[in-house]
């Protein structure tokens, strides 16, 4: 059971990607990036991981375009995959990808303290 939950997870990341990518018109969906889908066993609920690049603003405005646009994502889900159930999509923002930008700015700030400091 669980390869299936994994073919299913991964199958629905793609689809979902290529449909934001391609088919989603909404402004006020900026940079999103799919990081994983993680569906329940009974395959009835999906939580969709995003990364969002952006400030704040346009991160939640990103969010609100993609709540929007969640019974169209969920109905072209159902054109390319055949279940018997399209599980419910839930949205969750991931901060990885700004963390990692944010450590990144403190490690250049810290090297360039340290050559400022000799």
């Amino acid at each position: 059971m669980s390869r299936r939950i994994d073919r299913v997870e991964e199958a629905c990341k793609e689809e979902l990607s290529e449909i934001l990518q391609r088919e989603v018109k909404d402004p006020r969906v900026g940079f999103v990036t799919i990081t994983s889908v993680k569906v329940t066993p009974d395959l009835r609920h999906a939580r969709v991981y995003v990364s969002i690049m952006g400030t704040e603003k346009e991160i939640e405005n990103s969010l609100a375009g993609l709540e929007s646009a969640r019974g169209y994502l969920r109905s072209h889900l159902g054109k390319h995959l055949r279940l018997k159930f399209l599980p419910e999509l839930e949205f969750v923002r991931e901060r990885f990808a700004e963390e990692a930008l944010r450590l990144d700015e403190i490690m250049r700030k810290a090297k360039e303290d340290i050559a400022g400091g000799d």
